[in-house]
């Protein structure tokens, strides 16, 4: 279980360890159950968010991203999304890095995660998905720092209990059936 926090704390503290290394390994080669909350969930990916004042996050160069834990690969998770209004500095970070999907955790409330793709919703929130993919247009290249960015066609998907999400596909699942649910699951 990886606790809240400070994503850059827990990244600097276990990262090139001998216990990251460990964990990988038995991550992605046995069946284990890996948690995360707040900073411990945001740290999880390989594209880390660890700043953005959510006032200013409309404009180039104020989400700062880094490399996380790598355990999951093409997604980039934020916490406490709905409370403290971090909608647009997610959408930022998938418009630099649109083979991302975005994942905002609202409060009480957190994706299954099977296998780097199937995901489930679970607690009493939201869990917001922003999808880049098919994203058209995006000023995010062409304009220097500290100026407002355009994007056309970012896909966004609202995920209640139950729904789902499959990764690889893009794709939004109504109702995730027993057949999907996992016996062992990797929590964020």
């Amino acid at each position: 279980m990886l606790s809240g926090g400070n994503q850059m704390r827990i990244t600097a503290t276990l990262g090139r360890t001998k216990f990251l290394k460990t964990l990988l390994n038995r991550y992605w080669n046995e069946n284990i159950v890996i948690a995360g909350t707040s900073a411990g969930a945001m740290a999880m990916s390989n594209t880390m968010i660890y700043e953005g004042n959510p006032f200013r996050t409309h404009l180039k160069g104020e989400v700062k991203i880094t490399t996380g834990l790598r355990m999951i690969d093409n997604v980039i998770f934020d916490s406490h999304f709905e409370k403290r209004g971090r909608f647009v500095r997610l959408a930022q970070a998938v418009a630099s890095n649109p083979g991302c999907i975005g994942i905002g955790l609202g409060e009480d409330t957190g994706m299954i995660i099977t296998k780097g793709n199937r995901m489930e919703a679970i607690g009493s929130g939201l869990i917001i998905i922003i999808d880049g993919h098919e994203v058209v247009h995006t000023n995010i290249a062409d304009i220097p720092e500290g100026n407002p960015m355009s994007i056309e066609n970012l896909r966004v998907h609202f995920c209640a209990r139950g729904n789902g999400y499959i990764i690889d596909e893009r794709k939004f699942v109504e109702k995730m059936g027993k057949e999907t649910t996992p016996v062992m699951s990797d929590i964020v």
